[in-house]
């Protein structure tokens, strides 16, 4: 395992734990929406599968990115996803998939007043961009349960 080096930047436990728990979240969000693509049927599930797909990568690509922001700021980033839910049907998938953006947004704006307070400029930048990724999703998935 690499040695951890002396930050740069210095943060607070309270941002560092905010980072950890959106590299969870979009870990659980990843996992979480892939499964759904390989497990959607029928005609309405053909519609929306490559959605769940690309939808997963961009969550993994997130988390990625959080993980070496806060290897940056000197933590350790988690290795543990947030809870799993898949769902038994594409109305369940969507409905659980709209209640972690939900949940994914909230937190990224926290994150964003707790940066800025901080002074970091940059994780509350990126921050800015994955809320509206998220928010692009909670939207994508509200839009589609129009239609279940």
């Amino acid at each position: 395992m690499a040695t951890k080096r002396e930050p740069a930047v210095k943060v607070s436990e309270t941002l560092k734990k905010m980072l950890n728990d959106a590299i969870s979240i979009e870990m659980g969000a990843s996992i979480q929406y892939m499964w759904q693509h390989v497990q959607t049927i029928g005609v309405k599930g053909v519609a929306v599968n490559d959605k769940f797909k690309q939808t997963a990568i961009t969550e993994m690509k997130q988390a990625e990115e959080i993980a070496e922001r806060l290897w940056y700021l000197g933590g350790v980033p988690t290795v543990q996803p947030s809870e799993i839910k898949v769902g038994n049907n594409l109305k369940e998938f969507l409905e659980i998939d709209a209640k972690i953006e939900a949940e994914s947004i909230l937190l990224y704006k926290k994150m964003i007043e707790q940066a800025k307070k901080e002074g970091d400029i940059t994780t509350a930048f990126m921050a800015k961009e994955f809320l509206e990724v998220e928010e692009e999703h909670h939207d994508l998935f509200i839009t589609m349960l129009e239609e279940v």
